[in-house]
């Protein structure tokens, strides 16, 4: 077990930081309180051409409180946000909170069958959506009577920005549609009304996120208030952010990571969040070169994506003091090509969404180690008040180097599963959350995920996991992104596939990439197949679906 005392990477962070942090907030609408306070004509949010300080965002945030309240809303319901990267969702999520209940994150691109199940299991009373997606999707859900939703408050995309983006706006039109409240016209409506005072604790629910669902159906984890300002806190202090800086909103919001690395830390420091509605390279990049931000962090296949955007410069990308990345493993010959690119170092950092985001970070300006014997680099040390262990296969505490099951506990790790306590059980036992990853520490305490329990390969009784597998094929050139799972194999049981994306212009042959693959690694591992894919499947978030290329081999 690693403790608060005896971790040898402090010295590596900054001579005489402690590992515990007091937090100076305990609950997400003080923290917003204190931001509105403290710099109310601040900008808050950069939506293209748009801006809102943290003035507006209090007012259009009090506004949308009111007028739920007065439409049944109240303290301990729901409110679903279903919308992409949009002010709108900041605005909702302030106004659940002001309401004195909590929100509940909806993927943008759910379709009937998992909005109805998450609207159903959360028991949402009110839904923010986007026009676009009720019109498509959300009205006949609605219209079953499968939910509890009773109010329906409905945008645009287009509400608070001054250009027209055809790359992601094309054909899309304002047209409130009936039967709905319009968003726009409730901040004209309740401007200068304010909401019955509440104050929520550490303890109440701020926010429901679901799971991926991988292992059954999606599970609602319980964000609490204190979970996520404990953990807006940590990437402030760790990576050092402050009022002066500005915060490029690249994962989505509905996810963790966006939730508290963009959301929760913006909020927190006092700075502005730059929103582009959804990724899409060509207008992030021109987001970056507009609004010059300062931070950000999130998937390494957005990064990958961003840093082959043709007419992109070093100089497009000088306005970072920083990059992290987490949500899927990350190869070190793909920091070392992104870094030719942009001159920048991409710090890595892990967390899941039951840790709120991080609970594992490369120090500021310190390079994460690569294993010599997995070759993996290393995901960073623990972050703040938080205890990480390494279980065995009997669940007991192996020893440093040994591979095992990771284990978090710390004040960001969330309380429980909504209405799910079977599941809760197993994997927060006695509040110390199972991840389900693999992987050791070694022994200057820095930490190394070897793969996903699930994902492991037992080719004719060898344990191969597909991480590691990824991470040579990386080395190739002509190689952009890669996925390695196991396929059926009558001799073998199971063998390794690789499925490959190129990098533009570039091609290779099968038999050359799996000779390269065969020359850097023992004869068990290297793929026996390879299948070549424009694009690899992605969640929204930009993790490869392993599990979707699975079912294409059986």
């Amino acid at each position: 077990m690693t403790t608060y005392s005896d971790r040898p990477w402090l010295s590596l962070y900054r001579e005489g930081t402690p590992a515990d942090i007091t937090p100076e907030f305990t609950t997400m609408l003080d923290l917003f309180r204190a931001s509105v306070a403290g710099r109310p004509d601040a900008v808050a949010v950069k939506y293209f051409d748009g801006a809102l300080t943290f003035a507006d965002l209090d007012e259009r945030s009090d506004a949308l409180a009111v007028a739920l309240a007065e439409h049944g809303f109240g303290a301990g319901d729901r409110l679903a946000i279903y919308v992409q990267n949009n002010p709108a969702f900041v605005v909702g999520l302030i106004a659940a909170w002001k309401a004195g209940g909590s929100a509940v994150a909806v993927n943008p691109m759910n379709k009937q069958r998992e909005l109805t199940y998450l609207l159903a299991d959360s028991g949402a009373t009110a839904l923010l959506c986007l026009e676009e997606l009720y019109q498509t999707v959300a009205r006949e859900v609605i219209a079953s009577g499968d939910t509890r939703v009773a109010t329906v408050v409905t945008c645009s995309a287009l509400d608070d920005q001054s250009r027209d983006d055809e790359r992601l706006f094309s054909g899309v039109q304002k047209a409130r549609p009936q039967g709905t409240l319009d968003l726009q016209s409730l901040f004209e409506q309740y401007a200068e009304r304010r909401p019955e005072p509440v104050t929520p604790s550490a303890e109440d629910v701020a926010i429901l996120t679901y799971t991926s669902g991988t292992t059954g159906v999606p599970k609602g984890a319980m964000n609490t208030h204190g979970n996520i300002a404990f953990n807006a806190q940590t990437y402030r202090d760790w990576m050092g952010l402050g009022s002066d800086d500005a915060v490029l909103g690249v994962a989505p919001l509905f996810h963790i990571t966006g939730l508290v690395g963009h959301v929760g830390l913006a909020l927190l420091a006092g700075c502005p969040l730059v929103l582009a509605h959804r990724f899409e390279p060509h207008v992030v990049m021109d987001a970056i070169r507009e609004h010059r931000p300062t931070f950000t962090v999130g998937s390494i296949t957005v990064f990958i994506s961003l840093s082959g955007v043709q007419g992109a410069t070093k100089d497009d990308w000088s306005s970072f003091r920083m990059i992290y990345s987490g949500g899927a493993p990350i190869a070190p010959a793909v920091t070392e090509q992104f870094e030719e690119k942009t001159g920048l170092y991409i710090h890595n950092i892990y967390g899941l969404t039951e840790t709120n985001s991080p609970s594992h970070a490369v120090p500021l300006g310190v390079r994460a180690p690569v294993d010599p014997g997995s070759g993996a680099l290393s995901v960073g040390v623990p972050t703040f008040n938080t205890v990480v262990r390494i279980l065995d296969e009997e669940g007991n505490e192996a020893s440093v180097g040994e591979v095992g099951e990771i284990a978090i506990a710390g004040p960001q790790v969330v309380p429980r599963y909504w209405n799910k306590p079977e599941a809760t059980e197993q994997s927060l036992p006695g509040g110390e959350l199972r991840t389900g990853d693999v992987g050791f520490m070694d022994r200057n305490g820095w930490f190394f995920i070897v793969d996903r329990k699930k994902d492991m390969i037992n080719a004719a009784g060898y344990k191969v996991w597909p991480r590691e597998v990824e991470d040579v094929m990386y080395g190739h050139p002509a190689v952009r992104e890669v996925a390695v799972v196991g396929v059926p194999d009558e001799y073998r049981g199971e063998t390794v596939k690789a499925y490959v994306s190129l990098k533009p212009g570039v091609t290779i042959g099968e038999e050359e990439l799996i000779d390269y693959a065969k020359g850097q690694m023992a004869a068990y591992k290297y793929p026996r197949s390879i299948e070549f894919l424009d694009e690899l499947p992605k969640t929204t978030t930009g993790k490869i679906l392993r599990r979707e290329l699975r079912s294409r081999s059986t």
